[in-house]
């Protein structure tokens, strides 16, 4: 796909924000830069990123997605708010391969409850 200055001001938001954005947080953030681009046009864009492996999807246990930069973490989703917290400090060892398979990525998830909805029990 040709780089256009809507994919690129998408691909900006995401690598440049802390959080895990839906399409629509991605909409309202793209519409302060450009304020023509339509809601087609993000999701569009958000599955040939994905498509592409330029960023990453987290399904956060609603039904919507959330899209996340690529960089070496994990993350912890929280099972009764949704939150999405980023893990860089996750002691594990990466894999190369799985029995006679090459890995070339992989995803862990921790869920459990986050520490404002342990608060609340």
């Amino acid at each position: 796909m040709r780089r256009s200055m809507q994919r690129k001001i998408i691909l900006d938001i995401i690598n440049n924000s802390n959080e895990h954005l839906d399409a629509y947080g991605l909409y309202y953030a793209a519409r302060e830069k450009l304020s023509r681009i339509s809601l087609g046009t993000i999701y569009r864009n958000l599955k040939s990123l994905v498509d592409t492996g330029e960023i990453d999807v987290i399904y956060d246990g609603t039904d919507k997605l959330r899209y996340d930069k690529r960089e070496d973490h994990q993350h912890f989703l929280c099972t009764k708010c949704h939150k999405i917290i980023d893990i860089y400090d996750l002691d594990f060892k990466k894999p190369t391969n799985y029995k006679d398979n090459k890995v070339v990525s992989y995803k862990i998830v921790l869920e459990g409850l986050c520490e404002n909805c342990q608060k609340e029990e």
